[in-house]
């Protein structure tokens, strides 16, 4: 069935992450009733997610879905890279198929990377379909950090027809790298503000405040879970909490402090209380009310900012460097450096009024209407 102006869309999705911010895409499409193609590559288990977001279910998944929360830990190897490589053909082969005006993907993870080359000119010469990145432009500056998102991204660039970047600093960069003019770039926003918003939205006389004050800490990149150096500089990191810690713990997390001895230092601090992973409507609850969050990922340093929550970020770099001049976001791997952020933020900080570098709910709205 064509939808409306007969504009057809196909989605590529790997992870959960990914899907939270194409939602409000997907939701607006269905809104408007224009048809779209969700393809999901099987790096993550996707159904359970699009049931309680009231998207879709894939149309198409392209290689079995794992059983636990990801299919590659943090492990880039043989396995991997073979997964990536079968991927890039998969998605080829389903573009040629699909009458698609756009093929979109988001972010920057192995799926990413992969539907960018299946969908591009230099695999399809003759395609008449533009394919679109989702949240581009955003840059560490480092291929080592982080890994390998950063090559996710600058691959995800280099393959694109159409670059939608989400903030000044992030088209400039793009603007850079695009010599000779030849893709297009438009400043959209970050469609991470109407998911979390959106969620909160939804959920928030559902849950139950916890009582008192707490920190929400949330760690997994694969460049600290591979270092035992890094993870126990962490775990040191986190014991300078005074005020009561909840840390949902991914389950490649689990993994690496079990196997460097790291979970007992854990388990002994009364302090932390570990819990099973959240999904993201208990996740943004927790965050949302929070006194304030430490974290290495990349994605909650945006919803600190959505939520004004302040946020130490437990790396060297960072790709949302806007962020960092909020006042609210504080970046370092240094352990010292880190336990004085830490002590100041116990005490409270006065948080200043800002702009949100990442724009204002809205954005999907803004993104549909762009491709009509």
């Amino acid at each position: 069935m064509k939808g409306k102006d007969n504009l057809e869309i196909a989605i590529v999705i790997g992870t959960k992450a990914e899907l939270i911010k194409c939602v409000p895409v997907m939701l607006e499409l269905q809104k408007k009733k224009i048809n779209y193609w969700f393809i999901s590559t099987g790096q993550h288990p996707l159904k359970d997610s699009a049931k309680k977001f009231g998207v879709k279910q894939p149309d198409f998944i392209l290689s079995p879905e794992p059983k636990i929360s990801t299919k590659f830990w943090s492990k880039i190897n043989k396995s991997s890279l073979l997964w990536f490589f079968s991927m890039i053909f998969k998605i080829r082969k389903k573009s040629r198929k699909l009458p698609v005006k756009y093929i979109i993907y988001h972010g920057d993870t192995m799926s990413t990377a992969a539907a960018s080359i299946g969908s591009s000119k230099l695999l399809n010469p003759r395609k008449k379909w533009k394919n679109v990145h989702l949240e581009a432009g955003l840059r560490s500056g480092s291929l080592m950090e982080p890994f390998p998102e950063e090559i996710s991204r600058k691959i995800s660039s280099k393959f694109s027809d159409i670059l939608l970047a989400v903030s000044d600093l992030t088209e400039e960069n793009l603007s850079k790298e695009n010599k000779g003019g030849r893709k297009k770039i438009i400043k959209v926003g970050n469609t991470i503000i109407d998911s979390a918003l959106i969620t909160y939205n939804l959920i928030k006389k559902k849950f139950k405040k916890i009582r008192g004050d707490y920190v929400l800490i949330n760690i997994h990149r694969h460049e600290h879970l591979k270092s035992k150096k890094k993870m126990a500089d962490i775990v040191e990191v986190i014991g300078a909490i005074k005020t009561k810690g909840i840390w949902p713990l991914h389950d490649n997390t689990r993994f690496y402090l079990e196997k460097y001895g790291l979970m007992n230092v854990i388990e002994k601090n009364k302090n932390i209380k570990i819990t099973p992973l959240k999904n993201y409507e208990e996740f943004i609850f927790l965050l949302a009310n929070c006194k304030y969050i430490i974290a290495d990922g990349g994605s909650i340093q945006e919803e600190s900012l959505v939520f004004k929550k302040p946020c130490l970020i437990l790396r060297n770099r960072t790709e949302r460097q806007e962020g960092l001049a909020s006042g609210i976001n504080f970046m370092t791997l240094n352990v010292a450096k880190a336990k004085k952020i830490i002590e100041k933020l116990e005490k409270g900080i006065k948080i200043k009024k800002f702009k949100n570098p990442y724009g204002e709910i809205g954005v999907s709205k803004k993104i549909v209407e762009l491709l009509q």
